[in-house]
């Protein structure tokens, strides 16, 4: 069973969202658990530059694994205010620590609440089965 932290949102395209500590509005953008290990080994991945724009569900990126390349989803409306520069020299954090160092973006939500709309870890878990 892949480890679903009960604290973030999920998309059903297996992103999460994480709120960053300190900055209001601003969530932590990355791939679960069990996404990486249907990835497989992470080879290369590619991020949008601060100051990008995406609607909801919109591609911000690609992952590519030894199997496959899956592109990225933007869970909400925002503005990208960060990109996680230590997965251009070590993309395999993503396998290592999805909810921790291997985090792909940053970015600012046009609407925060719109969070609450997100699947929480009981229905993502469902969801994964």
């Amino acid at each position: 069973m892949a480890n679903v932290p009960q604290d973030l949102r999920y998309t059903r395209e297996h992103e999460y969202l994480r709120p960053v500590d300190g900055q209001d509005g601003v969530f932590a953008v990355g791939i679960t658990e069990y996404a990486q290990d249907q990835l497989g080994d992470i080879v290369f991945v590619e991020l949008p530059k601060p100051g990008a724009t995406f609607d909801a569900m919109a591609p911000f990126g690609t992952i590519e694994a030894v199997k496959a390349v899956s592109e990225l989803f933007m869970p909400l409306q925002g503005e990208v205010v960060e990109s996680n520069g230590a997965l251009d020299g070590n993309p395999a954090l993503v396998n290592s620590d999805p909810y921790g160092e291997g985090w792909m973006i940053k970015v600012r939500l046009a609407d925060p609440s719109a969070v609450s709309g997100l699947l929480d870890a009981a229905a993502y878990s469902e969801l994964i089965g």
